[in-house]
């Protein structure tokens, strides 16, 4: 899943029109839009993803707001490194780097995590 997909999804489970959303978080909905379909890449900035997420109503805490910012962050990483699966593993790097769920020592640490992580999610 993409940052823009994340966010449309989150956003229209909200029931709030493209254009709402965009006048609360302050965007231009002819931008946001090409950004939902994955035309244009996600904000850097760390305050407009903190807006978007305020808008969607997401805890600081909560599992989303953390996916809402590894999504952007991969987003802006090189095509070439998000070849074969290296997103998967930039998640997990994130998050260790973060300190959250689960703080990693090492990448083949972060690795396993992410493997349990992700077997619990396919429960």
């Amino acid at each position: 899943m993409t940052f823009g997909e994340l966010v449309k999804n989150m956003r229209e489970e909200r029931q709030l029109a493209l254009r709402e959303f965009c006048r609360l978080a302050s965007l231009d909905p002819s931008n946001w839009s090409k950004v939902e379909r994955g035309l244009l890449p996600p904000p850097k900035s760390r305050q407009q993803i903190n807006d978007i997420a305020a808008v969607l109503m997401l805890p600081a805490e909560s599992e989303d707001y953390h996916t809402l910012f590894d999504l952007a962050a991969i987003s802006h990483v090189p095509r070439e490194l998000v070849q074969n699966n290296v997103a998967d593993n930039l998640v997990v790097f994130f998050r260790a780097a973060r300190g959250t769920p689960a703080p990693a020592r090492t990448m083949a640490e972060a690795k396993r995590i992410f493997k349990q992580d992700k077997k619990k999610r396919n429960k």
